[in-house]
């Protein structure tokens, strides 16, 4: 995808690399929140375990499915090329059309909001209320600043050349892992069992928890299908970004065993360290409690204040100082995080400036070979949505409109077997056809139970990606003019 005017790709990411991009994409600050929210609609701990388990299996056979894909096309852009050699352009466009507008630009928004919040923890001047400028409708907090500041930061970093930026990920990442391995093993041996004791008593008693009254209702039969899809929401998000290491294949060394390595270690070990911080939240806190409960025992899973389950579970080890040290950890995990995301998005962008489907200037390597100007553009856009406020409400969409392209992309294996029977592929998807099909099947049963029961949530991501088709055809009339 170069030309002989500007700088090529250099392959820089091995497999230790490549997996530090995926397991630092994916654990962000969602490990720490999501999980009171699933809790309330599931309402059992047990049940709540099996949603995590769920999602670990379609995220690890996804990234196995994922992997002959990328042995097969190692090019800039990942999944956007797979999409479009299997189908079409369009296909293809709009994948990089909803990830720029929403799935990745309002992930790197919300994780540069969460990182400039805790950061705010252990500097008291970073403030929501704190207000540096008031432009009427828009308000520019501290917060906002550091936000954006921190979204600078890590684009200049990653403008500086992918061994640049593959080094402060490695760093993150490693840093973060070990964190939250301290934690665990802290939480495991030194916390109280206080939550077994009273989880034990209601272990497999589905029910959903009204969040304002705390009144339990239980739920029965076909019920507990709806639940568990509806909170699987929260962690589908939280292991979410797997796929990130397949935009920058073009830099992987040896990509047709590198990219399928790293894409199933990757989500094995961040997986792997969400399910047992599960089970220590399981272990200090009852699932159930009160919204006006006294302490974190009392309140529970369910009513963690601000739904901040990460500092809850912990205050039983360090008391006063669980808020500080979890701050110091999310503000780690989130700079590593979005450093990740930053990285690997602007690869899209290239790819589709390629192909005239985006900014002329994103279609260019700067002097460091990385696409500098995409990488800016992207970081206008994130920032953006960060002063807007619509961060969250963007994200509510993002769950639906990713498994559309996941599901679309795991069926290309099909199409593409049809289609290039005698194409290269080092590596083959595992268990095929029939865990590809079990995965198609399971992703397209949570997306009917989220477009029945969670109309709110699951529309607006279909009208966003439906809006993209328009924007196509106009993009393409444009550039035919041109």
């Amino acid at each position: 995808m170069s030309n002989d005017s500007q700088p090529a790709f250099r392959k820089s990411l091995n497999l230790v690399d490549s997996s530090a991009i995926i397991i630092g994409s994916m654990i962000g600050s969602g490990i720490f929140i999501v999980s009171a929210d699933m809790a309330r609609t599931l309402g059992s701990p047990g049940w709540l375990l099996v949603a995590w388990l769920i999602t670990g299996f379609m995220t690890v056979m996804g990234a196995l499915n994922f992997g002959e894909l990328a042995a097969m096309m190692p090019k800039a852009g990942g999944t956007y090329v797979y999409l479009r050699e299997a189908y079409n352009p369009l296909t293809g466009f709009l994948y990089g059309w909803t990830l720029f507008l929403v799935i990745q630009t309002g992930t790197i928004a919300a994780v540069a909001m969460a990182f400039g919040k805790f950061s705010g923890v252990i500097v008291p001047w970073i403030s929501e209320s704190n207000i540096l400028l008031n432009l009427g409708p828009v308000k520019f907090s501290s917060v906002h600043a550091v936000a954006i500041g921190s979204l600078a930061l890590i684009t200049w970093i990653n403008s500086r050349g992918i061994r640049t930026g593959k080094h402060v990920q490695n760093t993150f990442t490693f840093t973060k892992v070990i964190i939250l391995l301290l934690l665990l093993l802290a939480g495991f041996i030194f916390a109280g069992s206080d939550g077994f004791r009273a989880n034990s008593e209601y272990f497999w008693e589905a029910a959903t928890i009204d969040r304002a009254t705390g009144l339990v209702t239980p739920i029965t039969g076909i019920m507990i299908v709806v639940a568990l899809a509806m909170a699987m929401v929260g962690s589908l998000f939280t292991c979410d970004a797997w796929t990130n290491i397949t935009f920058a294949s073009a830099e992987v060394v040896n990509p047709r065993r590198t990219l399928p390595l790293s894409l199933f270690w990757g989500t094995l070990i961040a997986f792997t360290l969400f399910f047992l911080s599960n089970i220590v939240y399981i272990k200090v806190l009852p699932l159930r409690g009160m919204p006006d409960g006294i302490g974190v025992i009392e309140r529970g899973m369910a009513f963690a204040t601000n739904d901040r389950l990460g500092t809850a579970a912990i205050s039983s080890i360090f008391g006063d100082y669980a808020a500080l040290i979890m701050a110091v950890l999310i503000v780690i995990s989130t700079f590593g995080c979005n450093n990740g995301l930053i990285l690997s998005g602007a690869r899209v962008y290239y790819a589709m400036a390629v192909d005239r489907l985006f900014f002329k200037s994103a279609g260019r390597l700067n002097s460091r070979a990385v696409p500098g100007n995409g990488l800016w553009i992207q970081f206008i856009w994130s920032s953006v949505l960060c002063l807007s406020g619509s961060y969250s409400q963007l994200l509510d969409y993002v769950v639906f409109a990713v498994l559309i392209f996941y599901v679309l992309t795991i069926l290309s294996i099909f199409v593409l077997r049809h289609k290039r029977p005698d194409a290269e592929r080092p590596y083959k998807a595992f268990g095929y056809p029939f865990i590809p099909a079990l995965y198609i099947i399971m992703a397209v049963i949570i997306m009917i139970i989220l477009l029945i029961y969670k109309p709110t949530f699951t529309w607006p991501g279909l009208v966003i990606v439906l809006l993209g088709i328009p924007v196509y055809f106009i993009w393409s009339r444009f550039n035919k003019t041109a």
